[in-house]
């Protein structure tokens, strides 16, 4: 049995996404984005309170990386993973944990635009920073598709799971930073959300973290 614990528009999408793609049989309790994940409950699952939290034949995960790394050994090591041995398992590790660094800039901003309710609070110089330092994470992106070749995946050998975290955390990002300057990128990504697997895991309407399609910095200088 398989359980995700999750909220729309939150890193437990990775997870989601994951699993649509793998096609597994698997459970979806859904969360709002507030305190009901500091419930005693939910805390015995994910100590810190933070989705997701995924249920696996008695036992539970709440890292994201991880839990990419255990699904795809178990049901996919070569297809959506790359099993120990395989020539590109160190990019494949390497890119399935860059997901996390965009995500904490990701994270970082959504704090400030979105869970910050007294403007009082927000800092246009965090906004500005965090912003810079996740365009950088597109150009680590962008380099790493234009490296000699044009690459249709993040790995020469094909989709993976290491596509599925990045363009998750993409996908969050663009809330704050656009594509216009990373053409590769944007191309990669354009195919990444036409996935159904992607589809299948964005938020019903009025469910997300977000209810602006652009959140821009300079709003608040």
């Amino acid at each position: 049995m398989i359980r995700l614990h999750h909220s729309p528009q939150t890193r437990s999408m990775r997870t989601l996404w994951l699993l649509h793609e793998l096609d597994v049989p698997f459970e979806v309790l859904t969360y709002p984005f507030d305190a009901t994940l500091q419930r005693p409950e939910y805390l015995a699952m994910s100590p810190v309170g933070r989705v997701p939290a995924l249920e696996i034949d008695g036992e539970v995960m709440f890292e994201t990386g991880a839990i990419a790394e255990y699904l795809c050994e178990r049901f996919s090591p070569d297809g959506l993973g790359r099993a120990p041995g395989s020539t590109e398992r160190m990019e494949w590790l390497t890119w399935v944990h860059f997901a996390e660094t965009l995500s904490v800039h990701v994270a970082a901003l959504t704090q400030q635009h979105v869970m910050l309710f007294q403007d009082e609070m927000r800092s246009p110089v965090i906004m500005k920073l965090e912003a810079k330092r996740l365009a950088k994470c597109y150009a680590a992106v962008e380099a790493k598709l234009t490296k000699g070749f044009a690459e249709r995946y993040i790995l020469q050998g094909g989709f993976s799971a290491a596509d599925i975290g990045l363009g998750q955390a993409i996908y969050m990002g663009t809330h704050f930073a656009a594509l216009d300057d990373y053409p590769a990128v944007a191309e990669w990504y354009a195919r990444m959300v036409a996935r159904p697997a992607f589809i299948a895991s964005l938020p019903a309407p009025g469910q997300g973290i977000y209810d602006q399609a652009f959140y821009d910095w300079r709003a608040w200088q």
